[in-house]
């Protein structure tokens, strides 16, 4: 089968189209032909073994996941043993987690970590859900514990996760601000925003008006400004983000940790948020989208050969939403 692959870290170039054998389902695991996959802030990371601080996860010298990409929508195509809650010829979709594989023809998968697919999507809409669509929800619901009428901030609503975030938000009745550029404005409004800052404008930190819930799905501000966004009892997830000088040690680890060792000794919750993939949240996401409460926005589809261009332009943050790879 053919699939992205990578032998050591660097730019998006270092990516290669290689033929590779066709995975065997162990016990408890599912064999997906993929038909779609999508990217998250994560595979540039990974691409370039940075923060260097990652590589101690990722791998010393060079990734120990050789095949990239996280999500995937496809078709069962053959089960191992003890599988139990899908079959050959289902559509499925999930999150492989740091065990990587999705940028290929087919792809090996714990059954629990695989759900049916949105009956009412595409594949290629399917695989833009899972790892962004569990941060948001667990941000929001897990870790977030959004009531109806609260009022919740998204900084970075035009991304991957905020754009789902948004919509996840208003379907759980909040009220919610999204921070995001000017050429952005009108997306998110159209996603459900009930106000919208342009941070090239405007300082949300500065405005003088406070939250129930702060998302933090950027990086890029210190836990002074943010706390100021919050109300005095009210909640900052942070969620690493994925905007920090490229070649750095920490990246976001040092905002996370700072927040970890303030949390005890304020009144406002810190949190720190860490997605993990599980069918049950790809349950519920699927539940939000059959119901019409939430829809992927994708900004660009790029076919599998042509993987290190969709990373580079991912990498360049001019994307907005999800970049999808059709295969």
């Amino acid at each position: 089968m053919r699939a992205i692959v990578q032998d050591r870290y660097g730019p998006p170039e270092t990516l290669r189209l290689a033929d590779v054998d066709v995975p065997v389902p162990a016990a408890g695991e599912v064999l997906v032909r993929v038909e779609a996959a999508a990217l998250n802030a994560y595979d540039w990371h990974i691409v370039r073994g940075d923060p260097w601080m990652s590589r101690l996860a990722f791998g010393p010298a060079k990734p120990r996941a050789r095949i990239r990409g996280r999500d995937f929508a496809g078709r069962v195509s053959a089960v191992g043993p003890d599988v139990h809650q899908v079959r050959p010829g289902d559509a499925v979709f999930g999150d492989l987690g740091d065990a990587n594989g999705a940028f290929a023809e087919y792809v090996c998968v714990p059954e629990a970590l695989v759900a049916p697919a949105p009956t009412n999507l595409t594949p290629q809409q399917a695989a833009a859900l899972p790892l962004a669509g569990v941060t948001a929800l667990m941000g929001l619901s897990d870790v977030g514990r959004v009531e109806p009428g609260q009022r919740v901030l998204v900084n970075g609503a035009s991304g991957g996760v905020g754009t789902l975030a948004v919509q996840l938000a208003k379907a759980l009745s909040a009220t919610v601000t999204a921070v995001c550029s000017t050429r952005n404005v009108d997306l998110v409004r159209s996603l459900g925003a009930d106000h919208v800052v342009d941070y090239t404008r405007d300082d949300f930190t500065r405005d003088g008006r406070r939250h129930d819930l702060v998302f933090d799905l950027v990086g890029n501000r210190s836990l002074t400004a943010l706390r100021r966004a919050v109300t005095p009892t009210g909640t900052l997830v942070l969620s690493g983000g994925g905007v920090h000088r490229r070649g750095s040690l920490l990246g976001p680890v040092w905002l996370l940790t700072r927040g970890r060792l303030l949390a005890p000794v304020v009144g406002q919750r810190i949190a720190i948020l860490t997605a993990t993939p599980s069918r049950a949240h790809l349950d519920t996401l699927r539940a939000y989208v059959e119901a019409g409460r939430l829809a992927p926005v994708i900004d660009r589809t790029y076919p599998l050969h042509e993987v290190p261009q969709a990373i580079g332009y991912l990498e360049g943050e001019h994307a907005r939403a999800k970049v999808v790879i059709t295969i």
